[in-house]
């Protein structure tokens, strides 16, 4: 029997579809053309897979990151295509079990090799480099700010894709020899301009995007925004009414992950240790009400 979408899928199978590749999170086919992106609810902490799923993740990045590509559409198209399942093409339908709520058929482009990281807030690695030398990515900031305070005007901090481990902040001098100077420039500015926009949509639902990244690809001679976009996986969320200057935050994201694990003292080298039943299902709980707090809906 198929999964549906309330079980857990740690991975999809479709044996009649080519396969181009599995990510941390993600399983992806080439379809006529196109590709069908499965968000599975796999999830990853310190550079590898945990063997314990998070139930309905999957449904939550995707759907989350729907809502954005049409809050967003006005700014920048996207690769979304549909995530109808009756519309895909064959033989996709009869394995509707594994792709209901958690998939969606996009344009496939050919993507830039730099994530673009808006920072609005001090946290993370930022405030780490930032305790060290005043700086976050090589950006000197004001002094005397305390950690998870909102920075002055955002900023933009790029990085190279890793296919394994740690993406690496390069630079703008950097990635615009990667990209170009004029493109570089125009990446900055979109990013910006769009974290700008959702992150004042999400105050007024009660949550702070304290930082994000986005990535973005070439399409029918075109620039896009594709891959997952302001979801609890790429980017920090907290909700307002506990936010407190001056240390971490209480978050939406997989840091609940990160501090069991912590807790348990794992070496971060293979194998990853599997989570509780109550640890998953917290993590689940903080996805979903992430939803429900900027979308109004609940899934």
């Amino acid at each position: 029997m198929n999964p549906t979408t309330k079980e857990i899928l740690l991975q999809t199978e479709l044996p009649e579809c080519r396969l181009a590749g599995r990510g941390k999170v993600r399983d992806v086919y080439r379809i006529d053309g196109r590709l069908l992106i499965v968000a599975t609810d796999r999830i990853s902490a310190f550079d590898y897979i945990l063997p314990t799923g998070i139930p309905r993740k999957g449904e939550v990045l995707t759907q989350l990151s729907i809502f954005w590509f049409d809050f967003l559409k006005d700014i920048v198209p996207t690769h979304f295509l549909t995530a109808e399942v009756g519309a895909y093409p064959e033989p996709l339908p009869k394995y509707r079990g594994q792709l209901e709520g958690r998939s969606m058929l996009v344009v496939e482009a050919e993507m830039t090799p730099v994530e673009c990281v808006a920072r609005g807030y001090l946290s993370g690695s930022g405030w780490k480099e930032y305790a060290q030398n005043g700086t976050v990515c090589g950006i000197r900031v004001p002094s005397g700010l305390k950690e998870s305070e909102r920075l002055p005007e955002p900023i933009f901090t790029p990085a190279t894709k890793a296919t394994s481990g740690h993406d690496e902040n390069i630079p703008f001098a950097r990635m615009a020899s990667l990209v170009g100077s004029e493109q570089a420039a125009k990446l900055r500015d979109l990013t910006l301009e769009i974290y700008s926009k959702a992150a004042a949509y999400a105050l007024s639902r009660g949550i702070i995007i304290a930082d994000t990244k986005f990535e973005f690809g070439h399409a029918g001679g075109r620039l896009i925004l594709g891959d997952e976009v302001l979801t609890p996986d790429s980017s920090r969320f907290w909700p307002l009414d506990s936010y407190q200057p001056g240390g971490p935050q209480f978050s939406y994201d997989k840091q609940y992950v990160r501090d069991y694990l912590e807790s348990i003292r794992w070496s971060k080298q293979p194998p990853a240790p599997p989570l509780p039943a109550g640890v998953a299902q917290k993590t689940s709980e903080k996805y979903l009400e992430a939803y429900r707090a900027l979308t109004g809906r609940s899934l």
